[in-house]
């Protein structure tokens, strides 16, 4: 991204600084903040390659959208320019702090995984605490589980309401090819999916099974790994 600057004196010396309030864009700049106008500008009924690559597509895009919205024309010192007004005007300038749309938006993405994961810990801890408790057809509580009661609970502890059986649980989730700790995983231990259970990391998965209860499980054990049907994420 080019920017205007603006020139300080410092022990005598000429600096040039970046002016952050007044970014541009111009031909021959890649990134994603290049990306971020080429979706803009289609979303503002252009249609040029989003590919993060100022060039010559995308300067024309950058005039035209110029010339229908009054912004800069031929004759202008600009055209051709993503200034301030051009950004602006596609929702794309600068806050009052100095950040860009694509830098919060990767601020916010990161925010959001970190939540998720703060929340899949807590559901494992929950689910670890209930370790030892017994295993009772239906249940749905510490004194008894079923393996859906264990599962429902241990989400229910932390906010999150998830379906009642281990069938609808697999109908609600979204499929994942590489589990991650907090995501379920199911088992046909009958036919379609019957058992299910907490994925831990390492191929080790918490559930309450119909002979142990609430325990700890490999995943790699050939029994596990023959019933073994798929992860989902609810």
């Amino acid at each position: 991204m080019k920017k205007f600057i603006m020139s300080i004196t410092l022990a005598g010396a000429l600096f040039a600084v970046p002016s952050l309030s007044e970014a541009s864009l111009n031909i021959g700049d890649r990134g994603d903040d290049v990306r971020q106008l080429q979706s803009s500008l289609n979303e503002n009924g252009k249609n040029i390659a989003v590919d993060g690559i100022f060039g010559p597509q995308t300067l024309g895009a950058v005039k035209a959208y110029q010339l229908a919205n009054s912004i800069s024309s031929p004759a202008g010192n600009f055209y051709g320019t993503a200034g301030p007004a051009t950004l602006g005007s596609l929702g794309l300038s600068n806050s009052s702090d100095g950040t860009s749309r694509a830098t919060r938006n990767t601020q916010t993405a990161s925010s959001s995984a970190s939540t998720a994961s703060s929340s899949s810990s807590a559901v494992i801890s929950t689910a670890r605490g209930l370790i030892g408790s017994s295993y009772v057809w239906g249940g749905t509580t510490p004194s008894g589980f079923d393996c859906s009661g264990f599962i429902q609970y241990s989400f229910a502890q932390n906010g999150k309401s998830i379906p009642r059986t281990v069938a609808q649980m697999w109908s609600a989730g979204t499929s994942v090819s590489n589990p991650q700790p907090g995501d379920i995983v199911f088992f046909e231990t009958r036919t379609g999916p019957s058992h299910a259970g907490i994925y831990l990391g390492n191929n080790q998965f918490i559930h309450s099974g119909a002979s142990t209860g609430v325990t700890i499980s490999d995943m790699n054990s050939s029994y596990w790994s023959n019933a073994y049907i798929g992860a989902k994420r609810l």
